[in-house]
């Protein structure tokens, strides 16, 4: 998607850091914020594909709390600061068919990696925001939190409504300090990895990819703008939330789901 209204200065001079920023939204927020003048770093559990990724890359499983506490060394050496942090890693890893088909190590590997992975990296990189009063910090979230959807995604729905919860009260806690906290909730969005969850659930049921997504259809509504939302689309939200134009926003959850969710 192009987007010739980019200011490439308003982010000149700040340090960003994107996790899971080698693909899917995460790579459209890192693109995004590199193209507003940003200085982006990424982080992910592998190397990206790319040879040519753009962008600085610290490898790290921030599920693991002595791989975040390395990261964080690393790039404190190399950049000094972190002034925008997008907490973008996340996904659902468990298998569906509810309870039943649920093990503790599905539910904590999902609570690992979509609610304390963010928790860590906040608290390893918000005294340098502190220090300086000044900082923003993302969360990328889900609508999911807020419609679970049994048959396919409950821990990763529980998880991220921690998420939801943990960023309101960090925003507030902060809010006097300098440190600006915010959360975006996207839905379904058109990526490698919705279409690899898509196709994984088709076998788990016995159905295709075209079979699942009447199942959640059937759950979850119709979309009405007909659609799943583009990465850069929810880009372009995180853009403007961490720019100067979003100084006096802070504890809000930006829902982007092309009207989907069925709740005021």
């Amino acid at each position: 998607m192009e987007n010739n209204q980019i200011n490439n200065t308003e982010l000149e001079g700040k340090v960003a850091l994107v996790t899971g920023g080698t693909k899917g939204i995460g790579k459209a927020i890192a693109d995004r914020l590199a193209q507003a003048g940003a200085k982006v770093i990424v982080t992910a559990r592998n190397n990206p594909n790319e040879g040519n990724l753009k962008h600085a890359f610290v490898p790290a499983d921030l599920s693991n709390a002595a791989d975040v506490e390395r990261a964080v060394k690393e790039i404190n050496e190399k950049f000094g600061k972190v002034d925008i942090l997008v907490n973008n890693a996340g996904g659902m890893t468990n298998p569906g068919g509810g309870h039943s088909a649920l093990t503790d190590q599905n539910w904590e590997d999902t609570l690992q990696l979509n609610l304390l992975a963010a928790v860590r990296l906040d608290r390893a990189l918000l005294p340098q925001m502190l220090e300086q009063q000044a900082g923003v910090i993302i969360h990328i979230s889900s609508t999911s939190a807020l419609f679970p959807v049994w048959e396919s995604n409950m821990p990763y729905s529980a998880a991220k409504a921690a998420l939801n919860s943990y960023s309101k009260s960090l925003a507030a806690e902060v809010a006097g300090k300098g440190v600006r906290v915010l959360t975006v909730s996207p839905g379904p969005v058109n990526t490698e990895g919705m279409q690899a969850f898509l196709q994984d659930l088709a076998k788990q049921y016995g159905t295709t990819t075209a079979g699942v997504i009447e199942l959640m259809t059937a759950r979850i509504g119709v979309t009405p703008m007909g659609r799943m939302a583009e990465p850069e689309e929810v880009a372009d939200l995180v853009q403007f939330l961490v720019s100067p134009k979003a100084a006096y926003l802070t504890g809000a959850n930006y829902i982007i789901d092309g009207g989907n969710l069925p709740v005021v």
